[in-house]
């Protein structure tokens, strides 16, 4: 297996381009002025890095669907995220790229709130793929940060290319939601596989052998990073997927306190838990009765 390239700081990535580095915590450039990488370069990030390809991205499919656009991609890398090079012989870079450093944002408020934008730990196949118009945004937003980071640093300069980084990502979820309506259909199919997956899960007995399913389960069943399956059922339901693994769990055991054959404990374990306490906790918290309680009313 290739080694991997550690790179901690801005300057590695730019020297490995063949670019200037400007600012030391932050870099924007053209790819297509750059040094080619070797493929199979390995390279894990200590940084954020967002690539826009730019022109037509060739045939990306979405399992058998095509992407929305082809005419441009953004692919988010976040801290500690590993890619690698893969190309054709013939390939040259394109596009822009832009990295900024977590140091960067200390003491700004977006370093409160980088971690509500959940598509840096998105798969590649689950990128943000723009129209023309919303690849100009982000152009121009590219643009605005490359022209500060070429003046000289002053007390402003740190506000205004964080104030940029956030308006950028904060329109970057803005076309993400675009980009689940688009899908509506491709996101029907998802949410019924992942409602088969919970009653296949249930009905078998994974829960008694491995115990509560998790986010990450389904989202591996369905070849979909957790991030992005957690939002894709958010936006198409208004619950988070916990919410609806949690929901089913209650439905369920609704229906099995029933069988008065069946001890709690028993119930807890087919369904899961691994002590009754928490599924008594649970079971009340949701219905207002412990399970007992419940058998007893009904």
């Amino acid at each position: 297996m290739d080694s991997i390239i550690k790179l901690e700081r801005i300057a590695q990535y730019n020297q490995l381009k063949g670019i200037e580095t400007q600012h030391p915590l932050i870099s924007v450039f053209d790819n297509s002025n750059t040094k080619t990488l070797p493929n199979h370069t390995r390279m894990h990030f200590g940084f954020y890095t967002i690539f826009l390809k730019a022109g037509n991205c060739g045939e990306l499919k979405y399992g058998r669907n095509n992407y929305d656009y082809d005419d441009g991609t953004l692919v988010f890398v976040a801290p500690g995220q590993v890619l690698e090079v893969n190309n054709p012989e013939d390939y040259h870079p394109t596009g822009l790229a832009l990295l900024f450093h977590p140091d960067l944002l200390k003491g700004t408020p977006l370093a409160k709130n980088i971690s509500k934008y959940s598509f840096f730990s998105y798969d590649s196949h689950e990128a943000l793929h723009l129209s023309l118009k919303e690849q100009q945004i982000i152009k121009d937003l590219f643009s605005k940060l490359e022209y500060e980071i070429s003046q000289s640093i002053d007390k402003h300069s740190k506000t205004i290319i964080s104030t940029n980084i956030e308006l950028l990502l904060n329109y970057c979820v803005r076309f993400y939601d675009r980009q689940f309506i688009t899908r509506e259909n491709i996101n029907t199919d998802i949410l019924t596989k992942f409602e088969n997956l919970l009653n296949a899960y249930f009905q078998s007995e994974n829960a008694q052998d491995s115990g509560l399913p998790s986010v990450g389960y389904f989202a591996d069943q369905l070849h979909l990073s957790p991030n992005y399956f957690g939002d894709l059922i958010k936006k198409e339901t208004g619950k988070s997927a916990q919410e609806h693994i949690q929901l089913k769990l209650i439905n369920l055991a609704k229906e099995r306190i029933f069988d008065t054959n069946k001890p709690v404990s028993q119930i807890a374990a087919e369904l899961g838990f691994k002590y009754p306490q928490h599924f008594n906790r649970m079971f009340k918290k949701n219905t207002g009765f412990t399970p007992i309680e419940y058998r007893s009313l009904n």
